[in-house]
């Protein structure tokens, strides 16, 4: 792949998880989330959940590109540890959060069943990335590092889909559904063919 393509990939992958995490962030200002029409029901009676969900999944958010970092893992390793453990609070803390909310989401069982799933898989491979670097398996680690990456980068895939399904006139319940899966399912399909594609590189080298 051409290096200028690489580097304007990375560069966007910075731009949308930083502006995302940020422009998500004005939620936590009090009265914002209650004023937002689909997540207000939630500020009503689990404003806790609601709270901790945007709270950490925005940290998260934040704190993703700096781990993917190659240059900030080989010239400040402390940092990429330390980072990563606050990753992985803010993954978990989130993850539960989201599945408390889904289970009492207002657009459906699929839209149900959608962000619940998301919130299972996201903190299991978040905890498997964590337990990997533990244990010194770098291999297994980086690989269920990008799973939980691609399913934290759900919240930018997730805001991009809303905003081309009212840009087209759909109908919010019935996008807001279809965005529920479509937010993360393709992320975690690309990120399981990026690590079969390295795998057979680096079987082809060896």
């Amino acid at each position: 792949m051409p290096n200028f393509i690489t580097k304007a990939g990375i560069g966007m992958f910075w731009f949308f998880c930083l502006a995302i995490g940020l422009i998500s962030a004005r939620l936590l200002w009090p009265g914002v989330a209650g004023a937002t029409p689909h997540i207000a029901y939630h500020y009503d009676d689990r404003a806790i959940a609601l709270i901790g969900h945007i709270g950490c999944a925005v940290t998260a958010l934040l704190v993703m590109p700096f781990q993917f970092s190659i240059k900030l893992r080989g010239s400040r390793p402390w940092l990429h540890r330390y980072l990563g453990r606050i990753y992985v609070v803010a993954c978990v803390i989130a993850g539960i959060c989201g599945l408390w909310l889904a289970t009492a989401t207002q657009a459906g069982l699929v839209a149900a069943f959608g962000f619940g799933l998301l919130a299972v898989i996201w903190v299991y491979a978040t905890l498997q990335a964590y337990l990997t670097a533990r244990a010194r398996d770098i291999a297994r680690h980086r690989g269920w590092m990008i799973r939980s990456g691609a399913l934290t980068f759900a919240a930018v895939t997730l805001r991009l889909y809303l905003g081309i399904g009212f840009a087209t006139g759909g109908d919010f319940d019935e996008v807001y559904q279809l965005v529920a899966w479509a937010c993360w399912v393709p992320n975690l399909i690309v990120a399981e063919w990026w690590l079969l594609d390295d795998t057979a590189h680096e079987r082809a080298v060896s």
